[in-house]
């Protein structure tokens, strides 16, 4: 069971994104004049499931999992939320790292191949997340916290390429970096996912 003031903060912000999604979709539309007005395809459509994953194997063993459910909001606009789960093992130390997140990407260029035909259909887009973990409280040694286990939020940015693998499937290169320092060190500057979409 996710505890109430989880709930609140995970809710809080996907509103957030939300917001921020139309917000940006509305300001970049403006911006470059486009004032073509196009019935927006079914629900069904629009949604798509995807995640990214990780995998590291030898002294340091990192395995990453994080599916996600998105919305395109608006024809560049996606919002997306899921959970995410990390295990870690170094030496004799087993860690073990859970929460969700939820973020907002915007196409910048949906075809590279209009313009330059040997690149295919790859597409580049800006990422903003934002993070929940719960990470235990004796492998990082944080004598502030009682309990075994404590939250640290994240914020993320960056960008990233996407290919075309089919109508509604994608796989992503996401390069994002983390806007709030952690003493923590969860993540590398610049933390690299391979993401799909279906």
């Amino acid at each position: 069971m996710i505890p109430y003031n989880v709930f609140h903060f995970l809710k809080r912000y996907f509103r957030y994104f939300l917001f921020l999604a139309f917000f940006l979709s509305i300001s970049l539309s403006v911006v470059s004049g486009q004032k073509r007005r196009e019935e927006p395809p079914p629900l069904k459509e629009r949604i798509f499931y995807g995640g990214s994953f990780g995998l590291q194997f030898g002294t340091l063993t990192d395995i990453q999992l994080s599916p996600v459910i998105g919305l395109w909001v608006l024809p560049r606009m996606a919002i997306a939320v899921g959970p995410n789960y990390r295990f870690f093992k170094f030496g004799d130390d087993n860690i073990n790292i859970y929460g969700g997140k939820c973020y907002s990407q915007f196409v910048v260029v949906q075809d590279m191949s209009k313009g330059i035909p040997f690149l295919g259909h790859m597409g580049i887009f800006l990422h903003l997340e934002d993070e929940l973990l719960s990470l235990e409280s004796a492998y990082w040694k944080n004598s502030a916290i009682t309990s075994e286990r404590f939250y640290i939020n994240t914020v993320l940015a960056g960008g990233g390429i996407s290919q075309q693998m089919g109508r509604r499937s994608s796989v992503s290169f996401i390069f994002l970096w983390a806007l709030n320092d952690s003493m923590y060190e969860v993540y590398g500057n610049p933390e690299i996912r391979v993401s799909f979409i279906f």
